[in-house]
């Protein structure tokens, strides 16, 4: 596998994680320092973090809820061992359709490899919104 196959299989385990509610493998793709900022501009810092969060979100609000395949990433490498990926996103709570409306997503990931491969030390999840339109 290459680097950006590489990279996206880091993605598809943080999409299945989150399908299946698995906050547990879901926060393994993330550094023990990572930093993590929501749609709702809350920021976690640390796995042990985005896993707490997580299993709430799965047990609560979110349980059931899909992501979208992350699979046409832009991905690119800055520096050998460091990727920066923007995609579109998002989700659906009711976990029928692709994404529900009011819930598309703009992703950044940055990824570093150690010494076990890929994992992401940052994420920044915006919601799209049109600024022309008031809130």
């Amino acid at each position: 596998m290459n680097d950006r196959e590489e990279v996206l299989a880091v993605l598809r385990r943080i999409t299945d994680a989150w399908n299946s509610g698995d906050a547990a493998a879901y926060a393994r793709q993330f550094t023990a320092d990572a930093d993590y900022v929501t749609w709702f501009g809350m920021r976690f810092t640390g796995r042990a973090a985005i896993e707490s969060s997580h299993r709430e979100l799965f047990e609560g609000p979110l349980r059931g809820s899909k992501l979208s395949s992350l699979d046409e990433a832009e991905v690119r490498f800055p520096l050998p061992d460091t990727a920066i990926v923007v995609s579109g996103g998002g989700s659906s709570l009711t976990g029928r359709d692709p994404v529900d409306e009011g819930r598309v997503t703009t992703v950044t990931f940055v990824l570093i490899r150690d010494s076990e491969g890929w994992v992401v030390t940052a994420f920044q999840n915006t919601r799209v919104t049109d600024p022309r339109v008031a809130a």
